[in-house]
């Protein structure tokens, strides 16, 4: 195995705990670099992995993860190299090349072969790793709101936001007004507290991103194939996924657009779609349950429910 248990968890019984408790663990990514997860669920059940979108961190999933978990998943959501309480790369790489690294080290630690969701760069990732790497077995791909094609305004946009705040926030008031301005169809959380698990705090007190900046010089828009996620390499890629996917579209989006989502759809056939309305590029984000319910549905329509499967074993022992 090569991830292990967070010290600070390491004497908890992992077949004791509820599933809505996650418990912390560690990935040795590409050169040893230590990603941190949480793990919900029995590591014995079928695993799915879930990856961030760049910026983000892997509490954007604890959602999903409670409510996998809770249906006889071992739902694992991840920090990227550089976010989160991932180690920040000393060489500063944070090219596609190094995070389908990560994820191939990922996948081979594990001890049954996953499911994936990932939104954005993770579902980029994913995407690079399952399309150009036979030998890396998944169950199923959830692609969240990302295909080969995207929208060089939405992607524009979003790299904006992340460059206009180098120099951090004075208050969590300041980052909620930031958040609120960058997508104002969502609303508000009524407590700006829930904001401090994706900030770190400077030696001055100011608040900034829970992402190495370096990770910037990466996260480039997509105007040429020299781009952080080549259109073309994706497109190569894309045409040797074999696993059932679902495509996950916002309605909204401003990233993914109807257009580069039937484009993905002819790349891969076997792949199903679905559009959540009311919802944009952070789709998760904008409609969780909904969203959540999407990917349980998809997950099952692989194999029966897994709690239906141990209740008819319960009444065969009986």
């Amino acid at each position: 195995m090569h991830y292990q248990d967070n010290p600070t968890t390491r004497n908890q019984s992992a077949s004791s705990a509820p599933p809505e408790t996650g418990r912390d663990i560690q990935f040795q990514g590409n050169g040893g670099l230590a990603l941190s997860a949480t793990r919900f669920g029995d590591p014995k059940s079928p695993q799915v992995l879930l990856l961030h979108g760049g910026g983000q961190t892997r509490h954007a999933w604890t959602h999903t993860a409670t409510v996998l978990a809770k249906a006889g998943y071992c739902a694992t959501i991840i920090d990227a190299r550089g976010h989160g309480q991932s180690q920040w790369c000393p060489k500063g790489d944070y090219s596609a090349t190094a995070l389908v690294s990560d994820l191939r080290a990922i996948i081979q630690s594990l001890p049954s072969s996953p499911y994936i969701v990932g939104a954005s760069m993770g579902g980029l990732t994913a995407m690079l790793a399952l399309g150009e790497e036979a030998s890396l077995n998944c169950r199923g791909l959830v692609l969240v709101d990302v295909a080969p094609k995207l929208e060089r305004n939405g992607v524009r946009r979003i790299i904006e936001f992340m460059r206009r705040h180098r120099d951090g926030f004075d208050s969590l008031e300041q980052v909620r007004d930031a958040v609120a301005a960058y997508n104002p169809g969502r609303k508000a959380p009524a407590n700006s507290q829930g904001l401090r698990k994706n900030l770190r705090e400077d030696v001055n007190g100011r608040l900034h991103w829970h992402w190495d900046p370096a990770f910037l010089d990466h996260a480039e828009i997509p105007e040429t194939d020299e781009s952080m996620f080549g259109g073309a390499r994706l497109n190569r890629a894309a045409r040797h996924l074999s696993m059932p996917i679902l495509l996950i579209r916002g309605y909204h989006s401003d990233v993914l657009s109807e257009t580069g989502a039937q484009e993905l759809l002819a790349l891969v056939p076997q792949a199903q779609y679905r559009v959540i309305e009311q919802a944009g590029h952070m789709v998760a984000g904008d409609r969780n349950s909904i969203f959540t319910g999407a990917v349980m549905d998809f997950l099952q329509s692989i194999d029966p429910p897994i709690q239906q499967i141990r209740s008819t074993e319960r009444r065969v022992k009986t």
